[in-house]
């Protein structure tokens, strides 16, 4: 993917659990990327609470509710959590620069105009209790639908230890080597930014692509496909040979990353939830089109937000 200007990586930052979480995503992030990291804090003068969540943690909620009706900005108090959030930061990536900018207006305007200048934005997500997936807000899914730029969503509950293989003994690490990304690809419309994007990102993990491509019959072959076994592998074959096709220039641009290529029958979404639950990040894309209406995220991409166990990176192509 190639950009011309690159500034930062940004998050946005409330307090909340998630929002803390996607902070320290997006400081190791910008790390490997060797960027400065920008956490951006929105205030709503006239509070929507469909359109604040899940930016916004309950206490926080509340407090800025009660000082928008009297007509006030918030407290010195909310202020300081960016503040808090970016001390914490510095000490624990020394030499990582860290800026903060407290903005006004509706959160998912605010934070997709802010996006524009980005590496990627990353914004939390509170994870299901006992089950494994997102939860993703009006908020959430408004920046992703319409940001220009990656948008990362990362759980309330992401350790930086969940991103890498166990130790020999089977503990969970940050010393070891980085799971797999996982590249969900349609290859019947492969978007060069997408690939490009899951490939850098590999490399900056020394780590593998796993590529998942889920594929289903034509509506010709559906009936008796099940019992034509032949038929079946002939088609799964094809399948993995132009997957294989698709991968073998990108194989080249980036000869240090180990790429693998997975054709699975069935549907993608399911293919690449299952996926996450070994990998250090999900990359999936997001065709832009123009429409106000709607949500623009596509079936396959809002379900692997929903259920994947890992950061889920959505990539916005032509």
């Amino acid at each position: 993917m190639t950009r011309t200007v690159t500034l930062s990586v940004t998050a946005g930052l409330d307090g909340s659990r998630e929002s803390r979480a996607a902070a320290e995503w997006a400081a190791r992030e910008a790390q490997l990327l060797g960027l400065p990291l920008k956490l951006i804090q929105v205030w709503e003068p006239v509070p929507e609470p469909m359109a604040q969540a899940p930016l916004l943690g309950v206490e926080t909620q509340q407090h800025w509710t009660e000082r928008s009706e009297m007509g006030a900005p918030p407290a010195e108090g909310w202020g300081r959590i960016p503040k808090d959030a970016a001390e914490g930061i510095r000490a624990r990536h020394p030499g990582l620069d860290v800026t903060i900018e407290q903005l006004s207006g509706r959160p998912a305007e605010v934070l997709a105009d802010e996006a524009k200048d980005a590496e990627l934005l990353v914004l939390g997500s509170r994870g299901l209790s006992g089950i494994a997936g997102f939860l993703v807000g009006s908020v959430g899914l408004a920046v992703v639908a319409h940001s220009d730029r990656p948008v990362v969503l990362v759980r309330a509950e992401e350790q930086p230890a969940d991103e890498h293989e166990a130790d020999p003994v089977g503990i969970p690490s940050a010393a070891t080597a980085f799971r797999p990304v996982v590249l969900g690809l349609d290859i019947d419309s492969p978007d060069r930014e997408l690939i490009e994007f899951a490939s850098a990102a590999a490399a900056r993990r020394g780590t593998t692509l796993r590529v998942v491509h889920g594929w289903n019959p034509p509506p010709y072959y559906a009936y008796g496909l099940s019992a034509d076994l032949e038929l079946h592998a002939s088609l799964a074959q094809r399948e993995t040979t132009v997957l294989t096709e698709v991968m073998r220039p990108w194989r080249k641009k980036f000869p240090e990353v180990e790429v693998a290529e997975e054709a699975h029958y069935g549907t993608p979404g399911s293919h690449l939830v299952d996926a996450s639950r070994e990998a250090s990040l999900v990359v999936v894309g997001r065709r832009i089109r123009r429409s106000p209406f709607g949500a623009h995220i596509g079936p396959v991409t809002h379900a692997v937000l929903h259920h994947a166990m890992a950061p889920v990176a959505v990539v916005p192509h032509n």
